[in-house]
């Protein structure tokens, strides 16, 4: 689950950095009856303020009352939801940098003396990780050993389990 909104990798426009972190504010401008909404986000290292187009040109007819309302009282809620949106992303040309920004909540530790362990894993943001790094994590297991588990065929899944997921998997470890 996330503790906290990721790191925007895009280049700030006044110095040479890659790191932008949301600020959590809207700018809304009216020109007549069109509005534009910019999620505004600060260079982590200069502190520059970089505009991340959310809408463009749009009549305020068109704009729900309710995302009218977020966007005016800066939610946070909306903010995440926006970042989120690949959408947003793919229009501002940015990815998100999820380091250190989630936890992995194994529900406590009984499980770790079970011969065989089924486990259902639900991702609370879809953040993308490792499928090997969360079993290493939740079994107290070395990322070598899980590697060695897949191989031997003690840790199967309908999953692939290399690379990277960002959605709920399943799988069954046999020790």
């Amino acid at each position: 689950m996330p503790t906290c909104l990721p790191i925007i990798r895009r280049r700030c426009h006044a110095c040479a950095s890659q790191r932008l972190r949301a600020s959590g504010k809207f700018r809304v401008n009216a020109n007549h009856k069109i509005l534009d909404v910019w999620l505004l986000a600060l260079c982590t290292a200069c502190g520059e303020t970089a505009k991340l187009t959310v809408l463009e040109r749009m009549t305020v007819r068109s704009i729900p009352p309710e995302l009218l309302d977020r966007l005016h009282a800066n939610d946070p809620g909306l903010t995440a939801e926006l970042l989120r949106d690949p959408a947003v992303q793919h229009r501002n040309r940015f990815v998100l940098d999820w380091d250190n920004a989630w936890r992995f909540d194994t529900g406590g530790s009984d499980h770790l003396d079970l011969d065989v362990i089924d486990v259902a894993v639900r991702n609370a943001a879809r953040i993308p990780v490792r499928p090997t790094r969360l079993i290493a994590e939740g079994c107290g297991l070395s990322r070598g050993e899980v590697d060695r588990l897949i191989a031997e065929g003690k840790v199967v899944s309908a999953f692939r389990l290399s690379g990277k997921l960002s959605g709920d998997f399943t799988f069954t470890l046999k020790r």
